[in-house]
């Protein structure tokens, strides 16, 4: 057993009863101190993985704090934006928002849920809120997607569907390509991008990612809480559930 000086001994005991001033300690007392805590720490560096815990616990309440204060800010944009597609019950009960890149794996693994939770549940607003953070190709096929929302929005769906279930990597001309399958030409598609580029919505997404604290997709917002990940369908599942029965996503 290490031994250490015997006011170090008692300025623990004290420590414990009564918190003790760093400034009330001289130099000598505080070097002890120190060196005490040091062996302790390699002696038992198991505590060191439950600081850590703690430390990420703390950290994720308060990001948890944040996104919903950034939530109740920006109800209007995360729900309401005139640049989203809804899909589903246009006026249903909840809604679910998707952070998507066109070309993220798990978003593409994430849309069976999506499919899944719109034909269980018929009374889910389910908005789609384009984010492409993947590299040039991405921006480049939600400019496409973007021209073909505003010139053929009813066929959005199937070109969200076809877009993403690809098993390539999404750019524009595999974008052109979809938009051109679902009856809307190239031309057209040039056109509408040329008239109405995207680049301010893209610009508002970024902002409006960065104050909910989303650096990744896909990430969701159900009511008053930010869900990043994909989480899979029986969670989004539950905390619609949850919303209904008591205005919360977790009871």
């Amino acid at each position: 057993m290490a031994f250490f000086p015997t006011f170090t001994a008692v300025a623990l005991a004290a420590s414990i009863a009564l918190p003790l001033s760093a400034a009330a300690l001289d130099d000598q007392q505080k070097k002890e101190f120190g060196e005490f805590i040091k062996q302790y720490l390699i002696e038992n560096p198991e505590i060191m993985l439950d600081v850590q815990d703690a430390l990420q616990k703390k950290q994720e309440a308060q990001r948890l704090v944040k996104a919903n204060m950034a939530i109740e800010e920006n109800s209007t944009n995360i729900f309401d934006s005139k640049n989203d597609v809804t899909l589903g019950n246009p006026k249903g009960d909840v809604t679910v928002v998707e952070f998507f890149d066109y070309n993220c794996s798990y978003c593409r693994h994430a849309l069976p849920d999506m499919q899944a939770m719109l034909k269980k549940d018929k009374n889910v607003r389910f908005v789609l809120k384009e984010f492409p953070i993947l590299g040039p190709d991405s921006v480049a096929a939600h400019k496409v997607a973007d021209a073909f929302r505003k010139l053929a929005p009813e066929k959005y769906a199937d070109f969200h569907v076809a877009l993403l279930g690809s098993a390539g990597r999404a750019s524009d001309e595999t974008a052109i390509a979809v938009a051109a399958s679902l009856g809307v030409s190239e031309d057209k598609i040039r056109a509408e991008m040329a008239k109405s580029p995207n680049d301010g919505i893209v610009q508002a997404t970024y902002q409006l990612a960065s104050s909910l604290g989303i650096s990744g997709t896909p990430s969701y917002v159900i009511g008053n809480e930010l869900v990043p990940g994909a989480v899979g369908l029986d969670d989004l599942e539950a905390k619609v559930k949850n919303m209904r029965s008591c205005g919360k996503t977790a009871c």
